[in-house]
């Protein structure tokens, strides 16, 4: 039997062929990773067992993602830019479960099951967005009204699914529709997993002052992380909640926030590497015949929700032209969230639940090939990433 370290290995190395292929291609590093990924699970090299031994790689990783977007929350932006981001997130997510929900019903998608989807659509994974802002260092207006967006996606998404899946299980039982079971539990939810982040971001600031070398402060970051996501599945709340919490209490609160960010990131290049590399492997390519219309439906009437949403929050807002045209376009990919309700999805409606999963992970696959496609491509047109003629030349010594 292969020892599990050796497939990790095998991971790293086909993650960095997947890379440089990408960069060949001029392709965002991800989008190698994915595929290299994809392509590693159809050849079953690594059981399947094995491929779900590594989940802890992935809630590590999506908690370094959490953190690392939470800490851009800091009160001088959020005084700067207002109440734009809150506006163009409520837009675009309600944007994308409204029109969903519309279009499904109208080609005679079953109403429990519209909705479901519908809400579902709302969440959009914020990790393949910024690894794409990472690797190509953009910076602007879009950028940074992209990260607290996508921070505070998964909250709307928690309660649109909630509220949802309250109507479609009294649609189909006729049972009393309360609010303590449409909005009470995810309410709880939301508050707790704010309140912990909170706690934990605050103790992570004092700690820090304690720690003076860089592989101390290491070991804080993976100490926080792991606590963070640990008790979050323990008490039942959202560890990427809980993660993002903690990375803007830590940011506003501590002196010296700059000294754990850096250090935390010489661990996740690998890390992010193993993880998108996995989600490859995990994905079912099979999926791709079982949703036929509703499918195509789902992954077209979404995109158009998200985009139509977010130009008419960003209006609304009087945000930078820029901001209108092509935020958008970068709120596309949708993984881990969606996954997830998907599931909950299939343990409320099981009628309905296997077409409902059939669908995301389908357009999971889609999402996440061409999300950070087209990420890389309107944050180029929006000149926050420099054409590679200009970095090449930019680059050269004096």
């Amino acid at each position: 039997m292969i020892n599990i370290l050796f497939y990790l290995a095998v991971m790293i190395i086909v993650g960095f062929i997947g890379s440089a292929a990408a960069h060949r291609l001029h392709m965002p590093a991800v989008t190698g990773y994915l595929v290299a990924g994809l392509i590693l699970g159809l050849t079953h090299f690594i059981p399947m067992h094995t491929l779900e031994s590594f989940n802890v790689l992935s809630d590590l990783a999506l908690g370094f993602i959490a953190f690392s977007i939470g800490s851009e929350f800091k009160f001088s932006f959020l005084k700067q830019v207002g109440k734009a981001p809150i506006l163009i997130t409520l837009f675009e997510a309600l944007g994308a479960v409204l029109i969903l929900d519309i279009v499904l019903i109208a080609i005679g998608v079953p109403v429990p099951a519209a909705i479901l989807l519908g809400a579902i659509g709302a969440a959009t994974a914020p990790a393949a967005t910024l690894m794409v802002i990472r690797q190509y260092n953009a910076d602007g207006p879009v950028s940074k009204m992209l990260l607290p967006v996508v921070a505070m996606d998964d909250a709307v998404a928690l309660l649109a699914f909630s509220v949802s899946a309250s109507i479609a299980q009294v649609l189909v039982s006729g049972a009393h529709l309360s609010f303590g079971s449409m909005l009470g539990a995810p309410l709880l939810e939301i508050g707790g997993s704010l309140m912990l982040g909170l706690v934990v971001g605050a103790l992570t600031a004092v700690f820090l002052r304690r720690f003076k070398r860089d592989g101390d402060r290491l070991g804080l970051a993976l100490a926080v992380i792991l606590g963070s996501v640990g008790l979050a599945e323990t008490l039942h709340l959202s560890s990427l909640l809980v993660c993002m919490m903690a990375g803007a209490a830590f940011t506003n609160i501590s002196s010296k926030p700059v000294k754990l960010l850096k250090v935390s990131d010489s661990i996740t290049p690998p890390l992010f590497l193993l993880f998108f590399v996995l989600s490859g492997a995990e994905l079912d390519v099979t999926v791709l015949g079982e949703i036929g219309l509703v499918g195509a439906v789902y992954i077209l009437a979404r995109v158009v929700g998200k985009i139509s949403g977010c130009f008419l929050g960003a209006k609304l807002a009087k945000a930078e032209p820029v901001v209108q045209k092509y935020l958008g376009f970068t709120l596309i990919p949708q993984a881990g969230v969606a996954i997830g309700l998907s599931l909950a999805a299939l343990r409320i409606m099981p009628d309905y639940g296997a077409t409902i999963r059939a669908v995301i992970l389908c357009a999971t696959l889609i999402y996440e090939l061409t999300g950070p496609l087209v990420t890389k491509f309107v944050l180029t047109k929006a000149g926050e990433i420099a054409e590679p003629e200009v970095l090449k030349s930019t680059s050269r010594p004096a």
